[in-house]
């Protein structure tokens, strides 16, 4: 069982650590960085506090490796709570643990390169590459949405191969529009809006991922898998529903 070190100061936090987070907040974090096993933790370790639903719960969410609880301070205290989480967490080791049920593998179509995706040599140089050599790479297997954020329904999705752990630009492209394919730091992001970006655009999907009027408003959930796969008719795309995308149960 990995050993728990339960503080509030992030300078020597072991791992898997709970801290405060404001008056209403526990964070519970598994490393402190981009890590998949830790990113699998949360994953799990959320998906664990939502099937409690503990009275007072009023939030459940991950980053890229950290679970946050938020809690009505008129139902419960941080004492009782934090004893919760401690026996929770100390119950298995969430670094070995499965991923949640109901994830979805997606399917989903990308014109790389060209007009849509300028920056596609670029990156695939640094990454050590030809263009063809890292479309196949890229398009070789499924990435997980490891989060989302930075905007309404976006994915972050990953972990890349090494070769990939390229940085950003040191400047901002000024526009990518929804749907744009970008990538750095071993991982992949597919914008839910048209945004600035220091992350090299490679290609273009027809992806609609915040969708407001739906039941649903986002489209990918943390631990659904993306496997890109190439296309050439990105006015097809955008015509069709989801983008042309299309979703498996995984199990």
């Amino acid at each position: 069982m990995t050993a728990m070190t339960q503080t509030d100061s992030p300078a020597k936090a072991s791992f898997p650590a709970i801290r405060t987070v404001g008056v209403d907040g526990f964070l519970v974090s598994f490393a402190d960085g981009l890590d998949e096993r830790a990113n699998r933790a949360a994953l799990a370790f959320r998906a664990a506090l939502e099937r409690e639903s503990w009275p007072g719960v009023a939030e459940c969410a991950t980053s890229l490796v950290s679970a946050f609880l938020r809690f009505d301070l008129a139902a419960c205290d941080h004492d009782s709570l934090r004893a919760r989480l401690t026996t929770l967490l100390t119950s298995r080791d969430w670094y070995d643990a499965p991923l949640p049920d109901g994830r979805r593998l997606w399917r989903v179509p990308v014109v790389f390169g060209g007009d849509n995706g300028p920056q596609l040599a670029e990156a695939a140089e640094l990454a050590g590459q030809s263009k063809r050599d890292a479309i196949a790479t890229l398009c070789a297997s499924p990435v997980r949405v490891q989060t989302i954020g930075f905007a309404p329904g976006q994915p972050y999705l990953g972990q890349l191969p090494e070769n990939w752990n390229i940085p950003r630009q040191t400047g901002l492209t000024p526009l990518v529009p929804q749907g744009a394919l970008v990538v750095a730091i071993r991982q992949l992001i597919v914008f839910s809006v048209g945004t600035p970006t220091g992350w090299r655009h490679i290609g273009q999907t027809g992806l609609r991922l915040f969708r407001p009027d739906a039941a649903d408003p986002f489209l990918l959930r943390p631990g659904d898998e993306v496997l890109f796969h190439p296309a050439d008719d990105l006015d097809r795309l955008r015509a069709a529903p989801d983008g042309g995308a299309f979703a498996e149960a995984l199990t």
